[in-house]
């Protein structure tokens, strides 16, 4: 689906069925130097079940056009505005890490558009270290391998993806080079600058499910409980052995988890 959102074009997957507003709606909403194709069996999924999905391409990402947004607060107004020329009042939001910061700023700054959070990957902060926003900086390869080794838990790095022929790393190796120059690095420093985590949790309203890896190296899981604690009546999934990549690294479990909380029929 083709989309034109504060001027420039914007690329939303609707896992294989047509958009339609009038249905409950989800929004899906990739990492820092990622697109769409992180959610591929999520968004058909839901999209066969009730649901329509927008799993969307951010600015400077993927299909969509425009320059990288820099700051997570910028996102976050970003996907009000999504839903505004998606004809959208009231969507759920399903994140991951930096994606799932999106979410959690979106709720807290729009609670009244937002229905429902499903958060991946996530912590109240997300340092990054100085070398790799450096590196990202410059477009040097090794950002890349950083994050898919540090990304990806040990079943990962031998394999490990539940669809037959694929593999975890060099999939998403090839993902994260398809970005363009600066992306990530773009990225990176919107989620080491943003500081209102605990402050966005305490705002949201709605109901939202943390969804995460017992072996994260980049947001332990311990992290992610502190936050989930923040927001009233959340609820915590910990998937045991999974590592920062949780719909990749589970996608069956995650999609489990989806339809038990967002599948309309």
């Amino acid at each position: 689906m083709d989309l034109t959102v504060n001027g420039h074009a914007v690329y939303a997957h609707t896992g294989g069925r047509p958009f339609d507003p009038t249905l409950p709606v989800i929004v899906l909403i990739h990492g820092a130097g990622m697109d769409h194709t992180v959610w591929s069996l999520q968004s058909r999924h839901l999209a066969h079940y009730g649901r329509s999905v927008l799993a969307v391409d951010l600015p400077g990402h993927g299909r969509s056009t425009g320059a990288p947004l820099p700051s997570i607060e910028a996102l976050a107004d970003w996907i009000v505005a999504l839903l505004d020329a998606a004809g959208v009042a009231k969507a759920a939001l399903a994140g991951h890490s930096m994606g799932a910061l999106v979410a959690l700023e979106t709720a807290a700054r729009h609670g009244d558009r937002v229905e429902s959070l499903a958060l991946l990957g996530v912590a109240e902060t997300m340092p990054v270290h100085p070398d790799l926003l450096a590196a990202a900086a410059l477009n040097d390869p090794s950002a890349i391998e950083l994050v898919i080794g540090w990304g990806h838990g040990p079943r990962g790095h031998v394999g490990g993806a539940a669809a037959p022929g694929l593999s975890l790393l060099p999939g998403g190796r090839r993902l994260m080079q398809r970005a363009r120059p600066g992306v990530l690095g773009v990225d990176l420093g919107a989620c080491n600058a943003y500081v209102r985590g605990g402050e966005a949790a305490a705002a949201v309203s709605c109901p939202a499910l943390f969804l995460l890896g017992g072996v994260d190296r980049m947001t332990p899981a311990k992290s992610g409980k502190a936050l989930a604690a923040k927001v009233s009546g959340s609820e915590v999934i910990l998937l045991s052995g999974i590592g920062h990549m949780v719909m990749t690294e589970a996608p069956n479990a995650t999609t489990d988890a989806f339809a038990a909380r967002f599948s309309a029929r």
